[in-house]
């Protein structure tokens, strides 16, 4: 599994108009047909190939919940973290990769934040709970 950083989500992250804890942070899933490119997406409307709303899975994907922001002041790090995504399959879901974006409820102006790469494509049927557990460390850490 690999994962990246959008370019525009450090300057966002910067100049605080994302505010992890705070503001509404999703997960949408997209399929081996998106490309992702940290350089030039900067808002959800750059995504393609998201999931449709089908299967169990709803167009826009699911909101983190119970978001967190924890310091370390004894090795000099913070996490970002929320718990486990999870979504109940009443079809096939298969895709890829995993979006993270602060959702502002309109695509051209929701920021993006990460993606998960998922290296080949992974699916869940009928009745299966696909579960994202996040790493104990955390979504994000910052050094």
């Amino acid at each position: 599994m690999a994962s990246a950083l959008y370019n525009s989500f450090k300057k966002k992250i910067m100049d605080g108009s994302i505010d992890l804890d705070t503001d509404t942070i999703k997960i949408a899933l997209c399929t081996s047909s998106y490309t992702p490119n940290i350089d030039t997406h900067d808002f959800f409307d750059d995504i393609t190939n998201e999931l449709s709303t089908a299967s169990g899975y709803t167009a826009g994907g699911a909101s983190l919940a119970n978001k967190s922001i924890t310091v370390d002041t004894t090795n000099d790090l913070a996490y970002f973290d929320a718990d486990d995504t999870t979504w109940t399959a009443t079809g096939t879901l298969t895709f890829r990769y995993g979006i993270l974006y602060k959702s502002t409820g309109t695509a051209s102006t929701s920021p993006l934040i990460g993606y998960i790469d998922f290296v080949t494509d992974r699916s869940a049927i009928n009745g299966e709970t696909l579960y994202l557990q996040w790493p104990t460390a955390g979504i994000l850490k910052l050094t």
